[in-house]
């Protein structure tokens, strides 16, 4: 199979969990902002701030590293068992660390008297850690249906007892219609509660994902290789640094946000902010499912002649996909997403969304353009571009967040635009670092082209614009609809050449 086609195809199928779940917990959204005060949706947001963290450094690179040893070793099973008993240990320390100290961890976070937020979470984090190398296993053995399945598996548990807790059991309560079910409901519901059920609604979705894993944990004898597990460890732990570097500047902000500003708005600061942060979804799921998809592609195609032509290749389509997104996303945010899926006193956080929205694709160009250092073999450049990321955006938010509200540049537009910087370096740079140690022939030509219209088509938008919905929507499409015509002009001799493959395909 043409490979372009392959990797489209797995980033289809990987996709396809995301955007299920993505789209039906993204439903969760409105019912969140409007059910939920800011603050209280602020406190949801830096509790998985924290879980985003600890899951990059407890996987510590050993899913990238699992990747590169499956190709290079024998022995696979030896490579699975000792990357698996490799993250039941440190896994089985950190919980025995942090559910004995709870009380102590609770207090230093400032959430004295959350100390079972923090037992949830440590379960949710050991749990999602085992199923890493797991869910890893399967992709490289392209079986993404089945990894499609526990995901989408994963995503229903979660919101069908979300919608249970926060819906259904308050309804049936406060409706006498349904006396008969209320003493059951009264025993398993807590009225009191309420951004409990979303932690709970986690743990038990992460719970169940674990448990249909058991077949790829068994079924051969587990054993540790010393030696490969040193060889892998030394590839990984550098990653562990480029990793964080992506959390940092994905969700360290919304903790930075809640300690420097003043305690009596940090925390509906921080839900605003997280609310609008959400409007990048469409970018986050293509940026994710292609990740699942391209990183045991670009393994195992690295030996092949036509190798970093292909990667330009992906590049280029990667950069429409991304293009296209951003566009649609900002053509039609004020008339139809940000009403639909926000209530109404988060929007003043709106301003925050393009900014954000180009951090997320600078993102997805610095994923494609790492794989240089993961082929080389190179991890310790990507270490130290995570490192160079993580203090730009750690020390923007702390420069600017405490800024008086009249600077453009404070609270979490500062944010956005640290997220923004903290991404374009880390972009900037590896690009110059890959073209010096594994040279792809990008072609930056179409690359600044496609961005460049995308967004001065979305500027286009801002400053001259029809006062009436209906008209703008349609004005909105004409362009984004030029846009797309565009793009098939400039690569009309790669979807003839992929139309042709298609009918050779079927005849």
């Amino acid at each position: 199979m043409n490979p372009i086609k392959r990797l489209a195809g797995q980033t289809a199928i990987y996709g396809f969990p995301f955007i299920i779940g993505r789209i039906l917990s993204y439903l969760l959204v409105p019912l969140y902002t409007r059910v939920f005060l800011p603050g209280e949706y602020g406190t949801v947001n830096v509790f998985y701030s924290y879980t985003a963290l600890l899951l990059v450094i407890l996987t510590y690179g050993m899913e990238t590293a699992f990747f590169r040893y499956s190709q290079e070793e024998k022995d696979k099973n030896r490579v699975f068992s000792t990357s698996f008993i490799s993250l039941i240990a440190s896994t089985g320390l950190f919980l025995l660390l942090t559910i004995g100290f709870s009380g102590t961890i609770a207090r230093w976070i400032q959430y004295p008297d959350q100390q079972i937020y923090v037992f949830w979470f440590a379960m949710i984090i050991g749990f999602d850690v085992l199923t890493t190398i797991p869910f890893a296993k399967l992709r490289a053995l392209n079986r993404p249906i089945r990894f499609a399945y526990l995901k989408i598996i994963n995503i229903s548990v979660n919101i069908f007892l979300n919608l249970f807790f926060l819906l259904l059991c308050p309804y049936i309560l406060n409706h006498s219609g349904w006396g008969f079910l209320q003493p059951a409901i009264r025993w398993i519901y807590d009225p009191e509660w309420g951004i409990e059920y979303i932690f709970l609604s986690n743990l038990a979705a992460s719970v169940v994902t674990f448990l249909l894993l058991i077949p790829e944990m068994t079924g051969f004898k587990l054993v540790f290789d010393r030696v490969l597990w040193r060889r892998m460890f030394i590839y990984a732990f550098p990653l562990l640094f480029a990793g964080m570097a992506g959390i940092i500047n994905e969700t360290f902000d919304r903790i930075l946000l809640r300690y420097l500003l003043p305690a009596d708005i940090a925390e509906a600061e921080v839900g605003i902010y997280s609310a609008c942060y959400k409007i990048a979804i469409l970018m986050t799921i293509f940026i994710t499912a292609y990740r699942y998809a391209a990183d045991p592609f670009f393994f195992s195609y690295a030996k092949e002649k036509d190798a970093r032509l292909t990667y330009a290749r992906v590049m280029n389509y990667f950069v429409i996909a991304v293009s296209v997104i951003f566009l649609t996303t900002m053509l039609y945010l004020d008339d139809l997403i940000l009403p639909l899926l926000i209530g109404e006193k988060y929007h003043s956080g709106r301003a925050v969304i393009p900014v954000l929205m180009l951090a997320h694709l600078f993102l997805g160009l610095y994923y494609n353009l790492s794989i240089w250092y993961k082929l080389t073999g190179q991890t310790n450049y990507g270490a130290w571009l995570g490192i160079l990321g993580a203090v730009i955006t750690v020390g923007l938010n702390i420069l600017w967040i405490p800024r008086s509200p009249d600077h453009y540049f404070s609270g979490y537009m500062g944010s956005a635009w640290a997220t923004f910087i903290g991404y374009g370096i880390m972009l900037i740079l590896s690009y110059f670092l890959g073209q010096k140690h594994y040279r792809v022939p990008y072609q930056l030509k179409r690359i600044f082209t496609y961005l460049g219209l995308a967004v001065g088509f979305y500027y286009i938008t801002v400053f001259v614009t029809p006062s009436h919905a209906l008209l703008r929507i349609t004005f909105h499409t004409l362009i984004l609809l030029l846009y797309l015509v565009i793009i098939g002009l400039t690569e009309r001799r790669e979807l003839a050449s992929l139309w042709a493959s298609i009918r050779r395909k079927n005849r």
